[in-house]
């Protein structure tokens, strides 16, 4: 459990809007949603995906690096990352322990692929639990390793001749999707309080100059 008291000591060194907006925030914020990235390399792409994610409100982003290093643009990203949880608590990055671990955590893996016979997005069911989207890299999608993990594929319909989009408009496409159909139904598709609290004091720290100093004059009190 996180210690409130530690929350509303830190709260004293930012504004009261900026405590006020956090708070606003935090009740758009989900983990019932979590993006994948498999393998990306292209640090705009990554970037743009980090934005996307924040802007939607999912709270979650996990990064396979199988052989590409995750570096977003922070220009691009316009910060993102610093109110998002990038990897929380996961040491490995290889696909099948990033997957493995999610699916422990009762996460369905949805891939986003646009291989036939695939459920379309808007029949994409969300009333069966959480979902973690895998999305592959920009130039061959996802390795047959994450298709073999998957529990489940869906695409976005296409009416060009492309087969796909680029993977931030995709992402974007997706979470515009599914964020807004959990919205208006009776799913459970908040943060509980525990995990607003996690996200509260990960934010206050980000923005409070020499945080972990105050944290530890606190505790020894």
């Amino acid at each position: 459990m996180i210690n409130n008291e530690i929350i509303k000591h830190l709260s004293n060194f930012v504004t009261k809007q900026r405590l006020e907006k956090f708070n606003k925030i935090l009740l758009n914020r989900t983990n019932y949603v979590t993006v994948v990235l498999e393998d990306i390399f292209q640090s705009h792409n990554a970037s743009a995906v980090l934005r996307t994610c924040d802007c939607f409100g999912v709270q979650n982003v996990f990064v396979i690096e199988n052989r590409n290093e995750f570096k977003p643009n922070n220009e691009i990203s316009l910060g993102a990352s610093k109110w998002l949880n990038i990897n929380s608590q996961i040491e490995n990055k290889d696909t099948k322990s990033v997957i493995i671990n999610l699916k422990n955590n009762g996460y369905r893996i949805v891939a986003a692929t646009p291989q036939n016979n695939t459920t379309m997005l808007n029949d994409l069911n969300l009333t069966k639990g959480k979902i973690a989207l895998l999305f592959g890299t920009e130039l061959s999608g996802l390795t047959d390793e994450a298709i073999s993990l998957a529990d489940e594929f869906v695409k976005i319909p296409m009416y060009g001749f492309t087969e796909s989009f680029n993977i931030s408009v995709s992402v974007a496409v997706f979470l515009s999707n599914i964020i807004e159909r959990l919205k208006k139904s009776d799913i459970s598709w908040q943060l509980s309080d525990n995990e607003k609290n996690f996200v509260l004091l990960e934010w206050l720290k980000n923005s409070i100059k020499s945080s972990d100093e105050i944290i530890e004059r606190f505790y020894k009190k």
